[in-house]
């Protein structure tokens, strides 16, 4: 057997295994009651507090953008803010107070 045929084999069994141990996780997790969920959030909480943990009072307005988005959006503001400067450059309009 060549080393890539022994290579995919690997692969294919360890997407199997993690696929096998997902599953495992989520039966256990669905295998508890409502009640035993609102108890272990009410014993979280309650650790939280007595660890001085402060909690969140207020949850914010608008949707949660994922760090991906954020970063993104970032990088294209900065290129455009660059692109901007360079076409005042050439125009001979450089803002030089930035």
């Amino acid at each position: 057997m060549r080393w890539w045929k022994a290579l995919g084999v690997a692969a294919f069994v360890g997407v199997a295994a993690t696929g096998a141990v997902i599953v495992r996780d989520q039966r256990q997790r669905r295998a508890y009651t409502p009640e035993q969920v609102r108890e272990r959030l009410r014993e979280r909480v309650a650790l939280a507090e007595a660890s001085g943990t402060a909690l969140p009072t207020e949850v914010e307005d608008g949707p949660v953008v994922p760090a991906w988005r954020r970063r993104l959006r970032g990088a294209a503001g900065g290129v455009h803010a660059s692109a901007a400067a360079a076409l005042g450059w050439l125009r001979g309009r450089v803002d030089r107070s930035v």
